[in-house]
């Protein structure tokens, strides 16, 4: 976070010096006004590719045999450009490399790890029942009975599981 405010910063210097050298070079003919309306545009810009560019940085740097299962996209009308192209600010990864399987009962134990935009990442152990396209979601998270949900076998955390990522 410290590091995307200090890329703000600087690309809101070259914003402003990008101006100024334009007007130095048109003779003054342009306002001085633009000098800020440059800084903050190009601030702007800086923080717009950022947020775009957090998802695919983020899956990127995912070790090998996390797969990203399913993410989701989010629109707010505070950022109006998200209505063009949504913006991606959450997905759900599964550690395909180190699925745990019940012989006897065809079910999986998987670790999933939910990713959210200036959040901390989450870690839950979610058991899937490939052959009913189901998955046991953690009721309480305090090792009580868990809650089994018929997602269908279309459910992106059931299919990654079961597909083995």
């Amino acid at each position: 976070m410290f590091l995307e405010l200090i890329a703000v910063a600087v690309a809101g210097f070259a914003g402003a010096g990008a101006i100024m050298a334009l007007r130095l070079v048109l003779g003054d003919r342009l306002p001085r006004w633009l000098v800020p309306v440059g800084a903050g545009l190009a601030m702007l810009a800086a923080t717009i590719s950022s947020e775009y560019n957090w998802f695919s940085r983020t899956a990127g740097a995912l070790p090998e045999g996390v797969v990203v299962a399913d993410s989701v996209t989010d629109t707010a009308p505070w950022r109006p450009w998200t209505y063009l192209v949504p913006l991606t600010d959450r997905f759900v990864a599964v550690d395909t490399g180190n699925l745990v399987q019940n012989e006897e009962q065809g079910l999986y134990m998987a670790d999933l790890y939910f990713f959210g935009r200036w959040k901390p990442v989450q870690s839950v152990q979610m058991m899937i029942d490939c052959a009913d396209g189901r998955r046991a979601d953690p009721a309480l998270g305090d090792g009580s009975d868990p809650v089994w949900r018929d997602v269908g076998s279309e459910d992106p955390i059931v299919r990654t599981v079961c597909s083995g990522g």
